[in-house]
């Protein structure tokens, strides 16, 4: 893996962990915390989507949805687990 490949990779997390942070609103971990959320979403997305039949085709903006969406959940669980 190429270093542009971990660009792409470290921008699409930051892209996805912002917009996850002003969807679930009160949850925003600042500039590493977003970025680390939108990655790890991006892995939950592609555990959970495949299994229930989602796609999102390619390319980035394919890519940024799929991660905010799993950064979505991600957020969703931690709001959960907080309350608890």
């Amino acid at each position: 893996m190429g270093i542009e490949s971990i660009l792409v990779i470290i921008l699409i997390g930051a892209i996805a962990g912002w917009l996850a942070g002003q969807i679930v609103k009160g949850f925003g971990f600042g500039l590493l915390g977003n970025i680390v959320v939108g990655i790890v979403g991006a892995f939950v997305a592609g555990s959970i989507f495949p299994v229930i039949g989602l796609g999102f085709g390619g390319g980035i903006l394919g890519s940024i949805i799929h991660a905010t969406l799993g950064a979505v959940i991600l957020l969703f669980l931690i709001k959960l687990v907080k309350r608890a």
